[in-house]
């Protein structure tokens, strides 16, 4: 997921809609904006006071004086290197560019909310290739961008997280009660893409699986709806979003491969990271990562809120 150019928008804040956060918030305008996010209708505002309700706000003592939290908060905006074209992690609304809404942008919020009492948050969308650039040079603060944390990107940028875990998935039709995950699929026809890690990873999971493989994410999406496999396995992410476009394919159980999201920090900026692992801990512990999960991913999911991947359970973060 990646946009040519790192073009800045500002997403606002309306007061209408705080109030509902049960916050003391600041800065707040007047009139009939919207959360960034939030679309109209009670469906989704109810949706969305579910995840920022009672959201926590850090104590003025965790705001360092000089810390990057402490900037951040004088400025008055968290600005993010986010996709705007990734459905259920980071979406924009072609019809109203200021609702952003998603996993990730969710989250972001969060984080905003925590530092600033407000989700005052700017999208900085990145190339896959300049999120190290943007963080080194100051562009952005933090990044959520399905980052996934390796030792190799942690020489140049610094990792809080891990916040999720994606990896290969299971997908089937929307009517099959059969298939639960991974561990159904023996004996089973699976579908999968050419020349992706579910080549190798299907038949170490389930050696009696037969595989029938496909070039591209819509001809393998279509072969599942024809009937030409049993199960499609591919990438976490990528197959809810698949489901999110297509009300006839769901995605059943959690990743049974490993690929940890981190949120991309300046390097060697220690008292930020442990600020945000933190924070972390707070809207897990407090529900608003597990709000955040099942009223994006968690829509199109035949599962329970998954359990976060543990804090600093992986090299690099």
């Amino acid at each position: 997921m990646s946009v040519t150019s790192p073009l800045r928008r500002k997403l606002p804040v309306a007061g209408a809609i705080l109030a509902a956060f049960a916050l003391t918030l600041t800065a707040c305008s007047s009139g009939s904006g919207s959360v960034p996010g939030e679309t109209s209708g009670s469906e989704q505002t109810d949706a969305t006071s579910s995840v920022f309700e009672n959201a926590p706000v850090a104590a003025d003592e965790l705001i360092i004086p000089d810390s990057t939290m402490a900037k951040i908060k004088e400025r008055g905006k968290l600005i993010v290197g986010e996709a705007l074209d990734a459905p259920l992690l980071s979406q924009q609304d072609p019809a109203n560019p200021d609702d952003v809404s998603g996993f990730d942008a969710d989250l972001a919020k969060l984080l905003a909310i925590y530092i600033l009492g407000e989700p005052n948050v700017e999208i900085v969308p990145p190339a896959s290739e300049t999120r190290e650039a943007l963080l080194a040079n100051g562009t952005v603060d933090v990044v959520f961008n399905t980052y996934t944390i390796t030792e190799e990107r942690a020489t140049q940028i610094s990792f809080a997280g891990p916040y999720f875990s994606s990896g290969l998935a299971v997908a089937v039709k929307s009517d099959n009660t059969d298939i639960k995950g991974i561990e159904d699929l023996g004996g089973k026809t699976v579908i999968v893409g050419a020349n992706t890690p579910a080549v190798i990873a299907v038949p170490e999971e389930q050696p009696t699986a037969e595989l029938v493989d496909f070039a591209t994410d819509p001809q393998a999406v279509q072969a599942l709806l024809q009937g030409r496999g049993d199960a499609y396995v591919q990438d976490y992410t990528l197959l809810a979003s698949d489901a999110a476009a297509n009300d006839k394919l769901k995605v059943v159980g959690q990743p049974f491969t490993s690929e940890p999201y981190g949120i991309g920090l300046k390097h060697d900026d220690a008292d930020f990271k442990e600020f945000i692992n933190n924070w972390l801990l707070e809207i897990q512990e407090g529900g608003q990562w597990g709000e955040a999960w099942k009223t994006t991913l968690g829509t199109v999911v035949d599962s329970e809120i998954p359990t976060p991947p543990a804090i600093g359970s992986v090299p690099g973060s």
